[in-house]
């Protein structure tokens, strides 16, 4: 939900614009911007800065403005597309969005429907997991851009039950991890724990002895897959919070 999207976007212009003077003002857009949410929307209409990365024009056909868009999660392209136009003077609305990447996930990697139903009728009537192997990824591949913080054995199903994480329990972290990072938890054998916030660096996680490292704000990982080496009361680096 809090990763980069990049999108198409049609914009239609309310009255004719020269297509230097629309590239321009498109372009002022690149970087930190000021929005509301518009009325048809589903959070609150609070003033809020979220960052535009790129915008490339495709192309421009009248009043008709075809554009690629890499954002901040959470950005309204339908609102850019209303602020472009008070900015050229004419007013202008999107006509049509497609979203085509969020994360590192492209529209090229995306199936049909249709395929993941037909996937799931073979397995379950002919016990051919095949099919449906081709068309889901494991849950890991969703944190593939994340740094990784790996814990040891022994604090997982700590985790799994809602204890933070602390230090005796990481066996290794990526580097460049800041305070208040998203990074996901994995085991030795790479399987996803959880998402969580890091409490502190990489490099204090490497050179601390104790303290809280990251806090979980997902758990994937179901208690009871791991041993458990956590005390309700008491000490231990698993120990329930």
């Amino acid at each position: 939900m809090h990763s980069v999207k990049e999108y198409v976007a049609l914009m239609e212009l309310h009255r004719d614009v020269d297509a230097e003077r629309v590239v321009e003002v498109l372009k002022k857009f690149v970087g930190k911007i000021y929005q509301r949410p518009p009325l048809r929307s589903s959070v609150k209409r609070a003033l809020r800065i979220r960052e535009i990365y790129e915008i490339e024009v495709l192309e421009i056909e009248g009043r008709h403005v075809l554009f690629r868009v890499k954002c901040q999660s959470g950005t309204y392209i339908r609102k850019l597309c209303h602020d472009v136009g008070l900015i050229l003077g004419v007013e202008a609305h999107m006509r049509e969005l497609r979203r085509i990447a969020t994360a590192h996930f492209r529209e090229e990697h995306a199936v049909r429907l249709q395929e993941v139903s037909e996937a799931l009728y073979i397995w379950k009537e002919l016990g051919d997991e095949s099919f449906l192997r081709k068309v889901l990824m494991p849950a890991e591949a969703i944190v593939a851009h994340l740094p990784k913080v790996v814990v040891k054995d022994g604090a997982v199903d700590a985790i799994a039950h809602g204890a933070q994480l602390a230090v005796p329990g990481i066996s290794r972290v990526h580097e460049g991890v800041s305070k208040g990072d998203l990074v996901a938890i994995m085991t030795l054998k790479g399987e996803l724990v959880a998402l969580g916030r890091a409490q502190m660096s990489s490099e204090e996680m490497v050179s601390m002895e104790k303290g809280i490292a990251v806090t979980p704000t997902r758990v994937f990982i179901e208690p009871g897959k791991y041993p458990r080496m956590w005390k309700k009361r008491g000490g231990g680096e698993g120990r329930k919070s």
